[in-house]
């Protein structure tokens, strides 16, 4: 099998499971969010950390520990992927599923926005057309129901921000997100001390400190270790051996899935709001993949003749 194809299928592979981790979060929805990010910062830590271990790749953290510049971005991406994170558990949980999907719908434009104004990079009229779609969808869902999506927002701009910090760094998505965890750490251990002996409870009435008070629930949180990891690993493999064109339109899988979960598995309901916003979305989304693909071509095209014109 092509190298390609065995990179387009494991992205495609990590992205249903990110469109089907709802499910998950569902079932555990009578855990309080930030006791489940709490659990899936502990349990992913130790999975990550046994994957660079068989991998023999644990003594790489050291130099980046070391680094005080790149830890201190690690830290400003960690605060950023837990914010993320208690968001998608929270509107999970609290029947705001559709609104979690916008958020990852709207994310690459937003990050195409981050591209054009933090790192200089241009964009054409036709990319231009696809973030002015999306803005309209956004306002008008704002206007209609008399509030901002501010869960679709939050998502998408703490989405965004994070992989623009993320392409500063000279770390591959292991070992950054072992590092983001192991930051998260110490906060999830006061979290669940809180939780288990002081009863503590953020938001909702859910009950807490249900870790080790049966074992299909004590399961289902270690789980998320390995829910957060695998795809991150997929991930990985995927970006070595796909373009960054395909990468995008795969990623769009995801939030679909998110969308059909909730609005078919979890009967959440669709307003008339939803229903134009959301056609609206994916046109923009669409323009902008057409674009993004014949921006590449013309990119791989200069490239071969300018490599032809080296070797005559």
């Amino acid at each position: 099998m092509p190298e390609h194809i065995k990179g387009s299928l494991a992205m495609l592979l990590a992205c249903v499971v990110w469109g089907f981790s709802s499910i998950y979060y569902k079932a555990i929805d009578h855990v309080a969010p930030l006791e489940v990010l709490s659990h899936r910062s502990l349990w992913s830590l130790a999975f990550l950390l046994g994957i660079l271990a068989v991998q023999g790749r644990l003594p790489t953290l050291w130099p980046i520990l070391r680094d005080h510049r790149k830890m201190l971005w690690i830290t400003a991406a960690s605060l950023l992927i837990s914010i993320n994170w208690f968001l998608f558990i929270y509107a999970v949980q609290s029947g705001r599923a559709v609104e979690s999907s916008l958020g990852y719908f709207i994310f690459p434009l937003f990050a195409v926005l981050l591209g054009a104004f933090v790192l200089g990079e241009r964009l054409g009229p036709l990319k231009w057309a696809a973030v002015a779609l999306a803005a309209m969808a956004v306002m008008g869902l704002t206007y209609a129901l008399e509030a901002p999506p501010w869960i679709s927002l939050v998502l998408s701009s703490t989405f965004a921000v994070y992989g623009l910090i993320k392409k500063q760094l000279d770390a591959g998505p292991v070992v950054s997100v072992t590092l983001e965890v192991l930051i998260l750490l110490p906060l999830g251990v006061i979290w669940l001390w809180g939780a288990h002996t002081q009863g503590w409870q953020a938001i909702g009435t859910q009950t807490p400190g249900v870790f080790g008070k049966n074992w299909q629930d004590s399961l289902l949180l270690i789980f998320s270790g390995v829910l957060t990891a695998v795809p991150l690993l997929l991930l990985s493999y995927a970006s070595k051996r796909v373009s960054l064109a395909t990468l995008g339109l795969l990623t769009y899988v995801n939030p679909t899935l998110q969308f059909l979960v909730a609005v078919f598995l979890f009967g959440e309901i669709m307003t008339p709001a939803h229903l134009i916003a959301f056609p609206v979305i994916w046109i923009a989304l669409a323009l902008y993949s057409v674009v993004s693909f014949s921006e590449e071509r013309s990119s791989r095209k200069a490239l071969r003749n300018a490599a032809t014109v080296s070797t005559t």
